[in-house]
């Protein structure tokens, strides 16, 4: 395989489809998985460098905000279905853009706050989704205290330490051109959450129609956060069984939501 910074643009594209066939029929967790994960995330890593330009009027390092992109990158591949006639980076451009404010929310302070407090909720935000990712759930205290060789009540302090910061503002000129509008007015603004309550409403009736098992088995990969493999060994079934199932629950799901539109 040729190295991704050799391929051009269409040639990284059309690999990363291949790529993600692959990966959709790989188990979680598996040495494979991870290193066709890691081959996608090698090819589009340029979709990270896209975002963390946008905020180069911010003082954090870039090679920071790179590793933070890399992470909503990572969970892009990992929710991405090859089967839906969408780009990838149409998928993941969002995703990306969504870790890195993220960063920016949890990492601005408003108050003085510890030096020790401060670098230590940026070890969280940094490790949460990572820790989550090995882990295959919500990582707890104590295992994020493990994780970063600190304790519990360490975790729990850093956590009351949040309520000193903000996010920055929105108002000074963009660049150091002062004639320019403020960023809050250039930025354009989504509410995702009407969206997504109108296709709960819609998807309602399909799920309970579902059967016991479907159901349960979409309960535990959304809800429980559960690998496929793990769900497997919860319903006694192999992977490929969880994965076909998902599949087929998914397109049927997809169906309804498109048929409301």
């Amino acid at each position: 395989m040729p190295a991704p910074n050799c391929l051009t643009v269409d040639e990284s594209r059309e690999l990363s489809r291949v790529l993600f066939q692959r990966l959709w029929a790989l188990p979680e967790g598996s040495d494979d998985y991870s290193y066709v994960r890691n081959t996608l995330v090698e090819l589009n890593i340029a979709l990270v460098r896209a975002c963390v330009s946008h905020f180069r009027h911010r003082s954090e390092p870039t090679d920071d905000l790179i590793q933070v992109g890399i992470v909503g990158l990572i969970k892009a591949i990992n929710r991405f279905d090859p089967g839906r006639s969408v780009e990838f980076a149409t998928f993941a451009l969002p995703t990306i853009d969504g870790e890195l404010k993220r960063f920016f929310r949890d990492t601005s302070w408003a108050v003085q706050v510890p030096r020790r407090l401060q670098e230590l909720r940026l070890k969280l935000a940094r490790s949460h989704d990572t820790l989550q990712q090995q882990l295959g759930h919500e990582p707890s205290d104590p295992e994020l205290a493990a994780h970063l060789g600190t304790t519990a009540a360490d975790i729990a302090e850093a956590r009351i330490a949040t309520n000193g910061y903000t996010a920055g503002t929105l108002e000074p000129p963009i660049d150091g051109e002062e004639h320019e509008s403020p960023l809050s007015r250039r930025l354009g603004y989504t509410d995702y959450g009407l969206e997504r309550v109108e296709a709960r409403e819609a998807l309602r009736p399909a799920i309970a129609a579902l059967c016991e098992r479907d159901r349960t088995v979409l309960a535990l990969r959304f809800t429980g956060e559960l690998t496929q493999a793990q769900i497997g060994a919860e319903l006694g079934i192999s992977q490929m069984q969880v994965s076909r199932i998902l599949a087929r629950v998914l397109d049927r799901l997809r169906a309804v939501l498109l048929a409301e539109r």
